[in-house]
């Protein structure tokens, strides 16, 4: 059994009602700064802790919770995990604002989804680019003088936002904020964040890994609910996954086949993907670095795959989990035989992953050489496989690293 934590920050009115919970990760039972290897990791812990572990209701009631949502996590499928009226998307002001980033946020918008900026001290041209999709704005009070404060306030006036003063310390910053027109608070002089903790039983990679082979692949139904059988940790995180997402149902959701039907194959593909990023959780940055690379080798092989064979779906999956397991046995220190007889994968994968024989073997030789950059032997398996060139290759690449990063499977 291993601890999980979650923090909780109120959000109140001008009545001091509690209107809002801000939702943050904790990696101990500790007040102290959150220590989490990325912006998307954490967030990733935070969705599961509350809707996968601990139930949404449990955490938050009839309240909203604001929870930070990187640009990895915005533009990844994930998103859809979350139920748009339970949660408010909490984006900073990120480095670059792309056309793509703004489309996806207009998109989530249209889908009944709210956002708040945060931590804003000034309105810049990125800010303005996001102030058409945001419903709250969180002003950072303390790095702010007094005349600042009320200049930005003003200019925020403009748009149809809600105000939050964030990191209110005091009951002076609470009036002056008042004054000004603040419809929010949140900070210390009204609570600190409270530790919500519990226990789960960490289901394991290999389990997770096993579960998504059998989801991706034709498994049927009762095949994937006899996996969860397997992992009694797991069936529950599922079953107060469903039960929370979807507590709109008229009946309860009461067995694993159930649960499997409501969330649907795609979702609970995506949520088995985030169950392994957020088991990653490491300082081993070794560890780190072998996910990113095994997450590019999918997408990779799986692009390499659908340009050779454009309508078979099943090989397309069988490449993208061959890149996936390629550097599983360094992860996991045991030895390749073990992992596929433990996986139960067909033959194909298994002598593509032990002896790089058959199509996809040759296909995972190519990526990784790819890897190492050797250029004359690349060009020799190309000519070998005989439907992609090397200008083709360098395209798929860079698709393939967009992909993996938009995931959050990157770890620096």
């Amino acid at each position: 059994m291993e601890g999980f934590f979650l923090g909780r920050q109120p959000i109140l009115d001008r009545n001091q009602n509690l209107v809002a919970f801000e939702l943050l990760f904790r990696h101990k039972e500790t007040e102290g700064t959150a220590n989490f290897i990325n912006d998307f990791s954490a967030s990733a812990n935070v969705i599961v802790n509350a809707y996968g572990l601990l139930g949404i209701q449990n955490v938050l009631g009839r309240q909203r919770g604001f929870i930070n949502a990187d640009p990895d996590l915005i533009m990844s499928d994930i998103i859809s995990l979350l139920p748009n009226k339970h949660v408010v998307l909490e984006v900073k002001e990120p480095e670059v604002v792309t056309a793509e980033f703004i489309q996806r946020c207009n998109e989530l918008k249209q889908n009944g989804y709210q956002f708040a900026i945060d931590k804003v001290v000034e309105i810049n041209s990125k800010i303005e680019q996001l102030l058409p999709i945001a419903s709250v704005v969180k002003v950072d009070i303390l790095a702010l003088g007094e005349k600042e404060l009320a200049k930005l306030v003003s200019e925020l006036n403009h748009w149809p936002v809600l105000l939050l003063a964030l990191k209110v310390e005091s009951y002076e910053q609470e009036k002056r904020c008042m004054q000004l027109g603040f419809q929010m608070f949140q900070g210390y002089y009204f609570a600190k964040p409270e530790i919500i903790s519990g226990k789960h039983a960490d289901p394991g990679k290999l389990s997770l890994l096993k579960l998504l082979t059998l989801v991706m692949g034709d498994s049927d139904i009762d095949e994937i609910e006899k996996e969860f059988k397997h992992q009694p940790g797991l069936s529950y995180n599922l079953m107060r996954m469903v039960n929370s997402v979807a507590n709109g149902l008229p009946q309860k959701i009461s067995s694993i086949k159930h649960a499997i039907m409501i969330m649907g194959r795609k979702q609970l593909q995506r949520w088995v993907q985030l169950l392994l990023y957020s088991a990653n959780q490491s300082d081993n940055s070794m560890s780190n670095a072998l996910m990113q690379t095994a997450a590019m080798r999918g997408k990779l092989m799986e692009l390499i795959a659908a340009v050779e064979r454009p309508h078979d779906k099943n090989h397309q999956e069988k490449a993208f989990m061959v890149g996936i397991l390629s550097l599983l046995d360094v992860l996991l220190g045991i030895e390749m035989q073990q992992i596929i007889d433990k996986l139960g994968i067909p033959d194909d994968m298994s002598q593509a992953l032990i002896c790089r024989d058959g199509r996809l073997g040759q296909e995972l030789r190519l990526v990784e050489l790819n890897e190492k950059g050797e250029i004359n032997t690349i060009q020799l398996i190309l000519i070998e496989l005989g439907f992609l060139s090397l200008s083709e290759l360098a395209d798929i690449e860079m698709q393939a690293i967009g992909w993996a990063n938009r995931i959050g499977e990157t770890a620096d």
